[in-house]
């Protein structure tokens, strides 16, 4: 790529040292503000994205390419404008990188416009809080920690535990039924997985109301740093101005905030606590929190988020849990045992579950279902010491009910049908309800418990 710069207004400065993808850059005349692009390079092809003044004259860049090719002396010229992001309708069914610039082999989309990726969030009295609850069809979910309409939800979970393989069944059982159109954000993943999600959804017939972004692994830093505001932007624009609503989906934000840590450490600053950089808090803040709803269209969004060795304390995890509407945690252990999706009911937690919202019925069921679990998890010491013959019958019948409730919340998915040759399962939550409370009552105690697993509602049981 290259500049396209107004000849009459352009600034330059100097680049006066490049470390990593750190450029530092001399300006004689005027500094240029926070957030202004600049090209250097031979033939103005390296865009550089200033992020801190050092004095009246001097100032730090972050490359959103590879530095290969710069050195000291060269120029670096800029017209003053920011990063801006491709926004229309013509964007739909299509995928980008982190310029606007089409990576799907198509030629560049026509009837779009412009605009700077940096925006503020908007002004509280423009937002709605939602107490709609939005449905996925995944019976663990639905039941136990209830998306919000509107909201942000997030996939926690360790590598390798199904936090993409979930963000990709939502995407495929929420296209769908969703009236608004979806934008999938990838950030610092891997380029196969890009590929794979691009091809199933044409396939699945999505793709037309879908607007794909990717900064991907192999790509540097910067990109990887800014490609989330630039899916934000087109996202904004779908909710502002052509008043839809949008699904948001992001995989994986502990990517962005990875890539922050990158450049804190090539700028010289202290790292805070566990090695983050000490602007963790702000950078994630300025993200997330322009994912908000208007009185005309709300963006819903769910995120996957890495955790460090499965540690939920990872100061990157805490940052992220205070900015969300429902926590979906995804246990190792679970996955371990076959238990698909791996969600950990008494870990994972929704601001949605109460009687006013989600109404009185389900959620004395999720409760109920919640205290099964938790006390076969208290009783599993007992049974792993003396068995489960020893146990008061009480306590016998609890085991009984949690193991039936473990396995009903387990569920085919669409999306690893090649995989696993089941067919996937779309489950209603009225389904669900009503067949916790049917295992909770004891009515399948006569059959064996390999019969509730892997099904979708319990018309689907194969005796």
């Amino acid at each position: 790529m290259s500049s396209n710069l107004d000849k009459d207004t352009y600034n330059e400065g100097v680049v006066i040292s490049v470390r990593g993808g750190i450029v530092d850059l001399y300006f004689n005349d005027i500094l240029p503000p926070l957030n202004t692009l600049l090209w250097a390079g031979e033939g103005e092809t390296v865009p550089i994205e200033i992020v801190a003044h050092m004095d009246t004259r001097r100032a730090k860049g972050i490359a959103l390419t590879a530095t290969a090719g710069i050195g000291r002396g060269d120029i670096a010229k800029t017209d003053g404008r920011s990063l801006n992001a491709p926004v229309g309708k013509s964007l739909l069914g299509r995928m980008f990188n982190v310029f606007g610039e089409p990576i799907d082999g198509e030629a560049p989309p026509e009837a779009v416009t412009y605009r700077p990726i940096h925006q503020s969030p908007i002004a509280l009295s423009n937002r709605v809080t939602s107490q709609e609850i939005f449905l996925t069809g995944i019976k663990a979910i639905d039941l136990l920690v209830p998306l919000e309409r509107g909201g942000k939800a997030g996939l926690f979970g360790g590598a390798g535990v199904g936090k993409t393989v979930v963000i990709t069944e939502l995407i495929h059982n929420m296209v769908g039924k969703h009236k608004g159109m979806s934008i999938f954000c990838g950030i610092g993943e891997r380029c196969r997985e890009g590929e794979d999600l691009y091809r199933e959804m044409a396939q699945a017939g999505v793709l037309k109301n879908t607007v794909m972004v990717f900064g991907q692994m192999n790509e540097p830093p910067g990109a990887r740093f800014r490609v989330g505001h630039v899916a934000l932007t087109m996202a904004e624009y779908f909710r502002d101005d052509q008043e839809q609503d949008v699904l948001l989906l992001i995989d994986n934000i502990f990517r962005f905030i990875q890539a922050g840590s990158e450049l804190s450490g090539l700028l010289g600053r202290l790292p805070s606590r566990m090695g983050y950089q000490p602007t963790m808090g702000t950078e994630l803040a300025a993200l997330e929190e322009r994912i908000a709803s208007t009185h005309q269209a709300a963006i819903t969004s769910i995120q996957a988020v890495y955790v460090p060795a499965d540690d939920l304390t990872d100061p990157s995890a805490v940052h992220t849990f205070s900015h969300l509407s429902a926590s979906i945690v995804l246990s190792r252990k679970r996955a371990g045992e076959g238990f698909y999706p791996a969600i950990d009911p008494l870990q994972s937690r929704s601001a949605m579950l109460q009687p006013r919202i989600v109404g009185q019925k389900h959620y004395d069921v999720a409760r109920e279902v919640r205290k099964t679990l938790a006390g076969y998890e208290e009783l599993k010491d007992i049974i792993a010491m003396l068995g489960i013959e020893e146990l008061a019958s009480e306590d016998r019948k609890t085991v009984f009910r949690a193991r039936r409730l473990e396995r009903f919340l387990t569920q085919p998915f669409f999306t690893t049908r090649q995989f696993t040759g089941i067919e996937g399962q779309f489950v209603t939550l009225e389904d669900t309800i009503a067949g916790c409370e049917r295992i909770l009552n004891d009515e399948f105690s006569d059959l064996p418990e390999s019969a509730l697993y892997m099904i979708g509602a319990l018309g689907t049981m194969k005796k």
